[in-house]
This record gives C-alpha cells, sequence and structure tokens, in this order.
C-alpha cells in the first residue's frame, strides 16, 4: 500500500514540475518577445507588466499542449534511468523543443509554423529553461520511488 502511495505521489511531483516546466518556457518566450520589440523594464508601460500576468500561463497552456507527448517519453525515460543532473533535462527540454519544431514544419500550412531562425533558436532556449525547471522542481528526485532503500543496520530488512 505505501508503495502505491509512493507512485501516486511522485506522479503528482511529476504533473506539478511540468507545469513549473511550461510556465518558466512561457515566462522565457515572452520575454524574448517583449525584448525583440525593444521594451526594457525602465521604459515598460504600466499595462505591458499586467498583460504579462495574463499572456504568460495563456501561452503555458500552449507550451504544455504541443510539449506533452515528447515531454511525457522524455521523463518516463529519465523516471526509469533515474537521471538526476540539470545538464540532461536542459537537453531534452531542448530535444522536446526540436521534436515540437519538426512536428509543425511538416504541416507546412499551420498557423504554429516556425521559419525565422530567431525564432527557431527561442523556441529551443524556451525547451531548455523548461527542462532546468522541471529538473529544479521534480527532475532532482527522478527515479526515487524506482530504487529500493538500503538496510540502516544489520538487522534490518530493506522494505
Amino acid at each position: 500500500m505505501t508503495r502505491l502511495v509512493a507512485y501516486i505521489v511522485r506522479f503528482a511531483v511529476i504533473l506539478f514540475g511540468y507545469a513549473v516546466a511550461a510556465l518558466a518556457a512561457s515566462a522565457f518566450l515572452n520575454i524574448l518577445f517583449l525584448a525583440s520589440l525593444g521594451y526594457a523594464p525602465a521604459q515598460a508601460h504600466p499595462a505591458a507588466a499586467a498583460s504579462l500576468y495574463f499572456s504568460i500561463p495563456f501561452v503555458a497552456l500552449f507550451v504544455a499542449y504541443f510539449g506533452f507527448m515528447p515531454a511525457a517519453v522524455v521523463i518516463l525515460i529519465a523516471e526509469i534511468l533515474g537521471r538526476r543532473d540539470w545538464l540532461f533535462y536542459a537537453l531534452a527540454g531542448a530535444l522536446v523543443a526540436g521534436v515540437f519544431l519538426g512536428l509543425v514544419d511538416n504541416v507546412r500550412e499551420s498557423t504554429f509554423a516556425v521559419t525565422e531562425t530567431s525564432a527557431i533558436m527561442a523556441v529551443i532556449g524556451g525547451g531548455m529553461v523548461g527542462g532546468i525547471f522541471y529538473w529544479l522542481s521534480a527532475g532532482r528526485w527522478a527515479g526515487s520511488w524506482w530504487v529500493e532503500k538500503a538496510p540502516t543496520s544489520p538487522g534490518q530488512s530493506g522494505s
């Protein structure tokens, strides 16, 4: 029974980490977009800051939707292998973004097609930021449910 609870808790942590990753990637993309328009924090109109409160969670929904399947595969691999290093998650986030770019490139009439080099690099950077934030919120404990605890003294059993 305690094993089932551990699985459910780990699944909840993974979902939380995925939500944090989507929000972080969205915030990164929003900040890059504002910077590309020439806005600086000192010049920002109060409405620009208020619009971020809406646009970051809204764009995060799209980020989470389009990255779900490749991210689920990467998270499953990381959990099985017990990968806990930030570089793995940063590179995996770039891979997830690359898979997204490859999928939307196959659909030429897609409204989500990304063709400019700077936009492609922004999406890959957003994937890396999302991967790092996933590591911060959930990836540091990957595979913790998988590994049996070692006995603390000679007289105790492992479970």
